[in-house]
């Protein structure tokens, strides 16, 4: 594969890596190589700087070249789903970011084995058009189903451990089928090998009631539309739910409720949700975060611990 031009201020060398590194791994994968290629656009917040190396590899073999190169190549890999659930620094993200595997679709009766970089939002549909139920807290997850594994995405009347079976994961060394109770599953949580890709995901449903079914999704997607602040760039909820409490509720106790640093604002509509106003960094999106973890701590012990997850250089000073 031919790496393509940058698209943003070259990167600095990377410190520990071949010299050429970007070049050499473009070479042994078949699939896209983009360099110095901004990220905010694929976050669903739209705030972040870019990666030395964004790629997409042409399928599960692709990716273990990819993962076997970069380990000779002493390159960091980082994962990269449909964006959400995602804070990505302002000075980007070193070394090789990966996009999920793309792929066909595989129906085995009620067991649905689909691509890593399938949209979680296909799952519902191609459910429905088997006859199948059993996927309806899904509704309103963004992303895709590798990233919805690989934190156990949910709702309240659902987890992705509800329904996974099994994974393919890709290593340096190959390609592994990993069955669900191997993958440790607790609340966003899931147990991946270190180093290791999610190429593949199969689910299991059951025949039911398909109008039920969508007519519960739409209820879920419709109490999503009035409760969260779905019509501004953000990246879902920041911190977990604490044991017996709500971080939404903690937040705007302590007067965060609509708080804004820079570009940045804890959402009036929903306190645990930090939404992009235009133009905002992440030093603003952390800014926030730091402010809400201090004054819940201070006003009611509780040490509030995050959901979103931090990809990338931040600076010291960011920390939060």
């Amino acid at each position: 594969m031919s790496l393509l031009p940058p698209t943003s201020t070259p990167a600095a060398p990377l410190p520990g890596a071949a010299p050429h590194w970007r070049e050499e791994v473009a070479r042994r994968l078949r699939g896209e190589a983009l360099r110095d290629c901004p990220l905010a656009q694929r976050t669903s917040i739209r705030v972040g700087g870019p990666a030395d190396l964004l790629v997409r590899p042409a399928d599960a073999l692709d990716a273990v070249a990819l993962l076997a190169a970069c380990e000779a190549l002493r390159v960091p890999v980082t994962a990269l789903g449909g964006g959400s659930n995602l804070l990505v620094a302002d000075r980007g993200v070193r070394g090789a970011v990966v996009r999920p595997v793309l792929g066909e679709e595989r129906v085995e009766g009620e067991r649905l084995v689909l691509a890593a970089g399938t949209p979680t939002s296909r799952l519902g549909q191609l459910a429905h058009e088997l006859g199948l139920v059993g996927c309806e807290f899904t509704a309103g997850i963004p992303g895709t189903l590798g990233g919805a594994v690989a934190m156990n995405a949910g709702t309240r009347i659902g987890e992705m451990k509800d329904l996974v079976e099994e994974v393919e994961v890709a290593t340096a060394r190959g390609l592994e089928r990993i069955a669900a109770r191997e993958l440790g599953f607790a609340y966003r949580t899931c147990h991946l090998p270190a180093g290791a890709l999610v190429t593949r995901v199969a689910v299991r449903l059951r025949p039911g009631d398909v109008a039920a079914s969508k007519a519960a999704m739409e209820a879920d997607r419709e109490r999503r539309r009035s409760t969260q602040p779905l019509s501004q760039p953000n990246f879902g909820s920041t911190f977990r739910n604490p044991p017996g409490d709500h971080a939404g509720r903690l937040i705007e106790a302590a007067g965060l409720k609509g708080h804004r640093v820079g570009n940045a604002m804890w959402s009036p509509v929903h306190a645990n949700f930090v939404v992009n106003l235009g133009g905002a960094s992440a030093r603003d999106c952390l800014a926030l975060i730091r402010l809400a973890r201090a004054r819940v701590r201070e006003r009611f012990g509780v040490a509030l611990e995050l959901e979103v997850r931090l990809l990338g250089e931040f600076a010291p000073d960011e920390n939060p």
